[in-house]
């Protein structure tokens, strides 16, 4: 008998995945799908990284490397810390992993207790809730909307603090909904922390350098939360270097002994190669990719105007990352060609199915009335899957 274990039983299969999958199936059957579900730059690695990887090669670093990666490459990340976000951490506070997915993954398994809350601001990105569960934590969410951009309050937060919270997650950009928290309101949240010292933060800032109309602030530049706060970044998003998995974390020395020692029962330490790689990107200014930061500024301000042309689609403007969080309320509970839409999967398989166009559903990221919408891809893609969209949308009735 095949039998799987309780632990699979807690997992949901990724709502990215599963969307870009059956887009890639309909694909195999000569259907014409373009797919806006998965978060992956469509840009090509840089090739001064690339050289590195060389180098790396001819270098000959192919060998098991340390489990929290290498010494120079830890010295680096705390360089990057202190130019782009004025953290001073140590090397032996870097943790590099495959991934920040592994990053978080680390984390949740060295600090969380069966039953303790983990406060999550929703729309989340999909992994931190089933990690969550992975490790028979709590997710406490704070719902959001599209009235406050998506942006929780100080009060919101201070309510949802409790004996049992061990943990606040808190991205800046988000991933789904690509809003940016000003200076001034992550200051704010932090005078909240500030009277829970049992609480733990971390902050993931993947999306950092993909910022259009403010400027990035870690919550980490607060002294006084900074022996709280746990840095988690990578290079996946900013250098379009998904495939070479490299994530790391900044984080009080007890924390990143912790991540180590999990990680080295796991994957030991992340790609050789990778981390060469990744050191050329995190050393290297990032003036370097204004051009791709450019590229993907103009796309979002044209699948704002694409989208606004379908009358009932609500979305807001995302000061960064690569997505759109648009609000489909007013299409729920409507008919196509007798069909009921009743919820958010529903209106995805809808716009997968006739449209041809892979999205995401909210109920994924914590709020059901909503898709995301990656407009990582060209200008006439966008174009196309926003007019193909409509069609369809404004068929319900």
């Amino acid at each position: 008998m095949n039998r799987t274990s309780s632990f699979l039983s807690l997992l949901s299969e990724s709502a990215t995945i599963a969307m870009s999958r059956k887009s890639r199936e309909l694909r195999k059957q000569g259907v014409d799908v373009i797919n806006l579900s998965l978060g992956e730059p469509d840009f090509d690695t840089p090739d001064f990284i690339k050289a590195a990887a060389i180098q790396g090669m001819k270098e000959n670093y192919t060998h098991y490397m340390p489990v929290n990666g290498y010494e120079d490459f830890r010295e680096s990340i705390c360089m990057k810390f202190e130019r782009d976000n004025g953290l001073k951490y140590h090397p032996d506070q870097i943790v590099v992993s495959t991934g920040a997915k592994q990053t978080l993954a680390n984390i949740f398994l060295s600090l969380i207790n069966p039953g303790e809350e983990v406060i999550v601001p929703a729309p989340y990105w999909v992994t931190y809730y089933e990690q969550i569960k992975m490790v028979k934590g709590i997710p406490v969410t704070i719902p959001t909307s599209i009235e406050n951009d998506y942006k929780i309050s100080p009060e919101q937060l201070e309510q949802a603090i409790t004996k049992k919270t061990k943990i606040f997650l808190f991205n800046s950009p988000s991933n789904p909904s690509g809003v940016v928290y000003s200076k001034q309101e992550i200051q704010a949240l932090a005078e909240v922390l500030k009277r829970y010292p049992h609480v733990l933060i971390i902050s993931d800032e993947i999306y950092e350098h993909i910022i259009y109309d403010a400027e990035h602030y870690s919550m980490g530049r607060d002294e006084e939360l900074f022996d709280r706060i746990i840095t988690v970044n990578g290079v996946s998003k900013a250098f379009a270097m998904t495939g070479w998995r490299i994530g790391f974390m900044g984080a009080d020395t007890w924390i990143a002994k912790a991540c180590t020692k999990v990680q080295g029962q796991f994957t030991s330490g992340a790609n050789s190669i990778g981390q060469r790689a990744a050191k050329a990107a995190v050393e290297a200014h990032p003036s370097v990719i204004k051009n791709m930061v450019d590229i993907f500024h103009h796309r979002r301000d044209l699948i704002v105007r694409e989208l606004r042309k379908t009358e009932g689609l609500k979305t807001n403007v995302p000061g960064g990352a690569f997505y759109i969080y648009p609000d489909i309320s007013e299409f729920l509970g409507k008919k196509y060609r007798g069909r009921i839409i009743d919820n958010a999967p529903a209106l995805c398989e809808l716009l997968l199915e006739e449209a041809h166009v892979a999205s995401v559903p909210g109920q994924a990221f914590g709020t059901g009335s909503h898709l995301r919408l990656s407009y990582a891809t060209s200008d006439e893609i966008l174009i196309e899957a926003a007019r193909r969209m409509n069609n369809v949308l404004s068929e319900l009735q």
